[in-house]
């Protein structure tokens, strides 16, 4: 295809803070939409053109611009374009652009630039501009105004140049666009950080941008830990500055996926929106070192092997069966039954899978009982209840305060052990921690799954969604949720309805990671009436644009294997007791009558 691309501008961006123009490279971003939607930019590479509107609210040119801009991409529906709104204006957020959406009729994601890093690094200046990007190069093919129709105060009946159909039907030609710029018409855009610029410069490294890293990013990005590469110093930091910047700007790190808008997180691991702004300005002027002592370089701190916090070393430690994992090819799950060592009941505060070796062991599953010995199903395991396990992500925490999990001392622990070669053979020597309490807590902890084995997705869809259903029996409170799925997993979230038909979203993970299987810890329990459904729904891209698809031409099935696919979801709960749910019905029964 003809572009009129240059080299040089495209390459001078790549370390560019601020200006996009015509023939300039855009880089990689991902936001959210109005409705909780998650877009990376580079993802709709399989488009022709990518066409983005800046919106904001009370913005006249915006509102009398979008009716064309609607008419326009309803026009190129059966076309490879994809048009999107961009919203980066300080005093708007998701509520109130979703109000104004709803007023005005914007039917297309509009994306939220809450921290306006998005919109510095596109030098947008007002609300009515629009881009057009080549998904070829990443290029800015057409940078202006939507036509000719509006000006300031006065619009015409219809308009006499058509700018932005005519650069997309150029592009959609394969030809040079033939206008590529021009003057935009909005409302300004307040950017305070673009005037502060030379400010930036002076962003503390020991002071402002160490002690971010130092609590977000070292527990991992350490000697030892999960992370590819230490940050133990700022010469380190200073030559991956500009990856910290990429993957904060397409929300790759820190590994956290839930919606913010939806429920409350004891382990969120997000940062703050002017952690990033720290982040992302500092590495914008430079990475300056500045004055004061280095909290990387100095910092005294010594990382247990046991990461349960608060506990201290386990009161037991069990060594699972060593593994010897290949270098490369296909190692089936395996199954390790081990008699508890403990030698007598135990209630059971934490447990803890420490992986031998964190690259080839992908997960664990932990559940105690006994194996079946006699019988039709003599060779089988007969499950009374489960433990923690083990996935990148998964958080080490203790069972809630007064919960534990009740392990017999004849029981069997069945650790599954899921290994995927990485190009090296090695020995996996994984080892289970237990700690225990001295008394018996009040409250039984219960793990209960979900699970749907007859999912079907078919061949190249981008956004197949299934569901499965599980109802509380009996009053609870719920502390925790994981959803699971494999390669193609996209999206997930749970939903609660409630006896008398209202429902609740409780979580959404709109940007689902296989690499994290992480567990959502509610900051507070929710209480489950009894005969509260619980509905999870996945989506799955198993269409090529998902790097990360073994096969898209394929139907995709249940299976044990990340090229298969699953559909499962795991809850953390305790039943209450009668005089809890007297309390509760009371206290209902009150409130009601207030």
């Amino acid at each position: 295809m003809i572009r009129t691309v240059s080299t040089l501008l495209a390459l001078s961006f790549a370390t560019s803070a601020w200006a996009v123009a015509v023939n300039d490279r855009v880089e990689n971003f991902r936001l959210f939409d109005h409705q909780g939607g998650s877009h990376e930019l580079y993802y709709y590479n399989d488009m022709e053109a990518v066409v983005v509107l800046v919106q904001g609210n009370g913005c006249p040119i915006v509102r009398n611009a979008v009716p064309r801009f609607k008419e326009l991409r309803d026009a190129y529906a059966d076309k490879p374009v994809q048009f999107f709104m961009l919203n980066s204006n300080l005093q708007d957020n998701r509520a109130s652009i979703a109000k104004e959406a709803a007023a005005y009729g914007y039917d297309m994601p509009i994306l939220v630039d809450d921290t306006q890093i998005i919109g510095e690094s596109l030098d947008l200046v007002r609300t009515g501009e629009v881009f057009v990007l080549d998904p070829e190069t990443w290029t800015v093919a057409y940078h202006g105004a939507v036509d000719d129709r509006l000006e300031y105060e006065n619009q015409k009946k219809e308009a006499s140049a058509h700018y932005l159909k005519d650069a997309i039907d150029d592009m959609l030609a394969g030809e040079a666009v033939e206008v590529a710029s021009t003057e935009p018409l909005g409302c300004l855009i307040n950017f305070p950080e673009k005037t502060a610029r030379a400010q930036h410069a002076d962003i503390s490294y020991a002071e402002d941008v160490a002690p971010i890293l130092m609590d977000n990013c070292v527990n991992c990005h350490r000697e030892g830990g999960i992370g590819p590469w230490a940050m133990n110093d700022y010469n380190m930091v200073r030559g991956f500055s500009l990856m910290i910047r990429e993957v904060l700007r397409t929300k790759r790190m820190p590994p956290w996926h839930a919606d913010p808008v939806h429920g409350e997180w004891a382990n969120d691991r997000s940062l703050t929106e002017d952690e990033i702004k720290t982040l992302v300005h500092w590495v914008e002027a430079g990475a300056p070192r500045g004055d004061g002592e280095d909290l990387l370089a100095v910092a005294d701190v010594e990382y247990s092997d046991w990461t349960t916090t608060g506990l201290g070393e386990p009161d037991y430690i069990i060594d699972i069966p060593a593994m010897e994992i290949p270098a490369t090819g296909v190692v089936d799950y395996q199954y390790h039954h081990v008699k508890n060592p403990i030698g007598k009941d135990v209630w059971v505060h934490a447990a803890e899978i420490k992986p031998g070796d964190r690259a080839v062991l992908h997960h664990t599953i932990t559940a105690f009982g006994q194996p079946i010995t006699e019988g039709e199903h003599k060779g089988r395991f007969q499950y009374h209840g489960g433990l923690r396990g083990y996935a990148p992500g998964i958080t080490d925490q203790a069972y809630p305060d007064d919960t534990g999990v009740f392990l017999p001392a004849d029981a069997y622990i069945e650790f599954q052990m899921h290994y995927t070669p990485v190009g090296r053979a090695t020995v996996d020597e994984s080892q289970m921690g237990v700690w225990i309490y001295d008394e018996p807590p009040t409250h039984k902890i219960v793990s209960m799954f979900m699970a749907n084995d007859d999912i079907k997705i078919p061949p190249n869809a981008k956004n197949h969604a299934e569901t499965v259903e599980r109802v509380i029996p009996k009053a609870a409170l719920l502390y925790n949720l994981m959803p699971h799925a494999h390669f193609r997993g996209k999206s997930a979230e749970f939903v609660a309805v409630y006896p008398d038909g209202t429902e609740e979203l409780l979580l959404s993970v709109p940007n689902y990671d296989f690499n994290w299987q992480t567990d959502y810890e509610l900051k507070e329990p929710k209480y489950l009436p009894a005969g509260t459904k619980l509905v999870q729904t996945n989506w799955w891209d198993n269409s090529a644009q998902n790097p990360a698809n073994p096969d898209p031409s394929i139907e995709v099935t249940w299976g044990e294997q990340s090229w298969e696919e699953m559909l499962f979801g795991a809850i953390l709960l305790r039943f209450l007791t009668e005089d809890e749910i007297k309390a509760r019905e009371a206290e209902a029964t009150i409130a009601s009558a207030e």
